[in-house]
């Protein structure tokens, strides 16, 4: 569309001569677009030099501007490299020309200006490579590179940087470069000479760009974002700088490369290159370190550049000063740098589109991205407008009263109201952003006189977390907070002990010291932990990642069920390069929801039978996600799964959907390999050895110790022939050990049986055979004394269990779950869950059995939870004691025992009741 149709906004001219020169060279223009030429030319003189040397292919350009940077564009890469020096010189002056006149009148906005800068940079650069490469090659500097690898610059890559890298160059910038090139497309032998004649096509390449000729320039070029610019050259191996960055890099260059892209010569080397420094970039915990680090760096460049006190108006810097451009990048890019090696969707160059997305994932407050997105583009225009005073790189406000009136006429408003308004702008984005970097710069609060002179206090400076000067800082502000908090709880004395505890057992403090001090809220969660499980604590100590959660995510939100689990892990194990990464990552990703379903049990967010139900729904969510894992690594050597391939049943609790925090997993593994006999990869193996060594693999990918620790133990003792049979068992086989060979025992088990990962269509035939082996009818006497049997074994081999086992015991869970499947197996139901399988139990008590079994099962997940050692009250605790008191909704330690005891009782006579006359046991 016609320039002139889209004029919003106009520029006035500060000198009305200047402005009536840039008309008189343009007599074609005529209404608002006229007067868009005179206030352009009358108040940036650098743009009235351009009005007039361009002014008839401005003419040309100014009907339709889009096309005309198109075509401006597509013409370049027809040039002869001796040409193209100049061609890109007068490229530049027009998109120059072009870009400001239509980011003055309001035409174009922001996004599209910074835009049109940026592709001109990208072609620009990717031209001068091709151009100086292709030279390198015709003289038979880069050993097997021909003329068909000048397009891909023979392996060389511009990395843009900065600015150019997220396209948001502003309209006099330089453009950062970092110049890399992949080594392996050349014999090792000829590394030298290549790197040699790289570096010198890299610094032509920049001449090209950078000098400064009687045409201009094209764009000022700077290459020394590089790893250690000092001493490295101009172009270096990507080997190199991988193994520079994980080595040696630093917060500032993880912030840089947020915006990193691959812009120029061989593009896809340069996205390999940046997908390999991912883990460099992007922190696979979440970061709050990197906010002492960029307020580290925004103090240093205020000290050097001087940009101290108060915000005045002449001379502030707009890019580094109080408010400015860089306090927003940086406020963006930390928070990036904070939760984008958890979120992928945080990863996003730009930085409007940065604040868009952690508003969108709740890192920062809607208005707070709204309010900082509405001044960062009000800031670049101005920037903009700065510069093109006279062509200049600078992002200074005028010194002058001059200056500032000539500004004001550029954008088109009063004086008095632009000032008002950047006054008004900066104050706004300094005070939304200080307080994030610099949230310690409060008054600290007094130590609480209960703990004056405390020798537990004293000590905390010689455990390993306080190793480092930053973790001593960090902790130095945190201390007094914290023991104001621990000071507050009902027995100060004991929560100061379990917090002693947490903090002697953790080997690092910079990144949990810098986590509480960005999130004060956490030191509550803390002290409400310690002070409740100091076992509990100490898993914190050893695994303080999984406060990761709590404020990367819904971390209070409702349950969202195994199925949005094993959706949200199948993504997750998606993004990792590896099985071995994948199989750290799935132990990551549990322990923190498995610190969400303690932390919502310790406070009273779910109960006792929803956290069991949460604690296999985490269970059944990791098998079924890593079932095909295993499957498809194992498949890499062995083929693929032979026949219809095998399902994972979870016995026992697993299969009841009630587990406790330390619950293992009971499983066993059916497969059904049709007539196949062998698997069909490169090391095929017959059928049954080959689900025999799948299964063994998937229980180490469950069980075996990584980085990450462990996930599940896991006990196969329920499957057919217990430990004498093999670990996976056929379809057929399993039918026919059920019909012939089981116990009545084994029938019982498979009351509990269900299907947990593996193929729909077989998981349906295992279901139906299950229910098929359950429904024939069962003599009562039979099942009974069977039952009868095997009590009498359990109270000989485990007696009583104490007063305070909520498992072993007459009338314990374990007696009555053995009743319930008694009971599901007579009614030829099927029935899994225990309270389920004894409601309407005609031969029971079944009230008295599910009332003792609700309350023993309270205390078993509340006491796992709290304590790995069997339950002492002496040993708990006030805290422990006391959530348990809450969970088993009783008044007090000696009422829960007697509870425990009557219903125990009640539930043991019942049962001592419903077996066979003389069976007793």
């Amino acid at each position: 569309m016609d320039l002139s149709k889209r004029i919003t906004r106009l520029p006035r001219a500060f000198d009305p001569d200047r402005g009536a020169e840039a008309l008189s060279t343009t007599p074609w223009a005529s209404g608002a677009l006229a007067d868009l030429i005179k206030g352009t030319g009358g108040s940036s003189p650098y743009l009235n030099g351009l009005i007039q040397r361009e002014a008839d292919w401005l003419e040309a350009a100014v009907p339709d501007p889009e096309k005309a940077f198109s075509t401006l564009l597509n013409t370049l890469p027809e040039v002869a490299a001796d040409q193209l020096p100049s061609a890109l010189r007068q490229a530049k002056r027009r998109v120059a020309l072009l870009t400001a006149l239509c980011d003055l009148s309001g035409a174009w906005p922001l996004e599209q200006v910074t835009e049109a800068l940026t592709a001109l940079a990208d072609l620009a650069t990717t031209l001068a490579m091709r151009a100086t490469v292709g030279h390198e090659i015709k003289r038979g500097k880069l050993p097997g590179m021909t003329e068909d690898d000048v397009q891909e610059c023979a392996g060389m890559v511009a990395l843009a940087m900065g600015k150019m890298g997220a396209g948001e160059l502003n309209y006099s910038s330089d453009i950062d470069i970092i110049m890399l090139f992949d080594e392996t497309r050349y014999d090792p032998e000829d590394y030298h000479e290549v790197r040699s004649a790289l570096v010198r096509a890299t610094r032509k390449a920049s001449a090209m760009l950078n000098d400064l000729t009687g045409e201009g320039y094209v764009f000022r070029t700077d290459l020394r974002l590089r790893p250690d610019p000092s001493v490295t050259p101009v172009c270096i191996a990507m080997e190199a700088a991988e193994r520079y960055y994980e080595s040696f890099g630093r917060t500032w260059e993880r912030a840089a490369f947020i915006k990193a892209r691959a812009s120029s010569g061989d593009v896809a080397a340069g996205e390999r290159f940046l997908e390999a420094i991912t883990p460099f970039v992007w922190r696979k915990h979440l970061d709050f370190a990197a906010i002492q680090d960029a307020h580290d760096m925004r103090l240093r460049i205020r000290e050097h550049k001087g940009f101290h006190g108060a915000i005045t108006l002449p001379g502030h810097n707009m890019k580094l000063g109080r408010g400015g451009i860089r306090e927003i990048e940086f406020f963006t890019q930390t928070r990036q740098l904070i939760a984008g090696g958890r979120d992928p969707d945080l990863r996003v160059r730009g930085t409007v589109p940065g604040l868009a997305a952690l508003a969108d994932k709740g890192w920062i407050p809607p208005d707070v991205a709204r309010t900082l997105t509405d001044h960062y583009r009000a800031h670049r225009e101005v920037e903009h407008r700065v510069q093109m005073v006279g062509d200049a790189q600078t992002h200074d406000l005028p010194n002058s009263s001059e200056g500032m009136e000539r500004l004001a006429c550029l954008m088109g408003v009063a004086r008095d109201d632009m000032e008002a308004d950047l006054i008004e702008r900066l104050s706004e984005v300094h005070d939304l952003t200080e307080g994030f970097f610099a949230p310690g710069s409060g008054t600290p609060c007094e130590v609480p006189d209960h703990f004056e002179d405390n020798p537990v206090v004293s000590r905390w400076t010689t455990y390993p977390c306080m190793r480092s000067d930053r973790a001593r800082a960090l902790w130095k502000r945190l201390r007094p907070e914290i023991l104001r908090r621990l000071a507050e709880t009902a027995r100060p004395d004991e929560a100061l002990l379990a917090f002693d505890g947490f903090l002697k057992g953790l080997p690092a403090g910079v990144q949990l010291f810098s986590l509480f001090e960005a999130n004060p809220q956490l030191m509550d969660l803390l002290v409400d932990i310690v002070g409740t499980s100091p076992d509990l604590a100490r898993h914190l100590a050893r695994n303080s990642s999984v406060f990761d959660a709590v404020i990367g995510g819904d971390f209070f939100s409702p349950w969202p069920g195994r199925a949005a689990l094993s959706g949200e892990l199948a993504e997750t194990l998606s993004r990792e390069a590896d099985y071995e990464a994948r199989l750290d990552r799935s132990r990551r990703w549990a322990k923190e929801w498995h610190f969400c379903i303690g932390v919502q049990l310790l406070r009273g967010m779910m109960g006792p039978q929803e956290a069991g139900k949460a604690y296999a729904d985490l269970a059944e969510a990791v098998l079924a996600a890593l079932w095909p894992e295993v499957q498809a690594e194992f498949a890499r050597k062995h083929g693929t799964p032979p026949g219809r391939g095998a399902v994972v049943v979870g016995m026992g609790s697993l299969g009841a959907q009630r587990l406790h925090a330390r619950s293992d997993l009971d499983i066993i593994v059916i497969y059904d390999p049709l007539d196949v006999e062998n698997s069909d990869g490169r090391r095929p193996l017959p059928a049954r050895t080959y689900y025999a060594r799948l299964t063994q693999a998937l229980v180490t990918a469950m069980s075996a110790p990584m980085a990450e620790g462990r996930l599940y133990e896991v006990d196969m003792r329920l499957r057919p022939s217990g430990k004498q049979g093999p670990v996976a068992t056929s379809l057929t086989a399993f039918k026919r050990y059920q019909r012939e060979e089981a116990w009545t025992w084994e029938h019982l088990a498979l009351t509990r049986a269900r299907v947990v990962a593996g193929p729909g269509d077989l998981a349906e035939d295992v279901e139906a055979f299950r229910r098929e082996i359950l429904s024939a009818p069962r003599d009562k006497e039979e099942v009974l004394t069977a039952v009868a049997e095997m009590l009498s074994r359990i109270r000989a081999a485990k007696g009583t269990g104490g007063p305070w086992s909520a498992k072993i015991g007459p009338g314990k869970m374990q007696e009555i779950d053995l009743m319930a499947q008694a009971a599901s197996l007579l009614s030829g139901k099927a029935v899994r869950q225990t309270p389920r399988a004894l409601h309407g139990c005609d031969w029971l008590d079944s009230a008295a059995l599910v009332a003792a079994y609700e309350l023993a099962w309270a205390l078993q997940i509340g006491a796992q939870l709290v304590s790995e050692k069997p339950l002492e009250p002496e040993d708990l605790g006030g805290g422990g004691c006391s959530f348990l008191l809450r969970l088993l909704g009783q008044e007090d330690m000696d009422q829960m025992r007697d509870a425990l005891e009557e219903h125990a009782g009640a539930a043991a006579a019942s049962i001592d009741a419903a077996l066979p006359e003389g069976k007793q046991t």
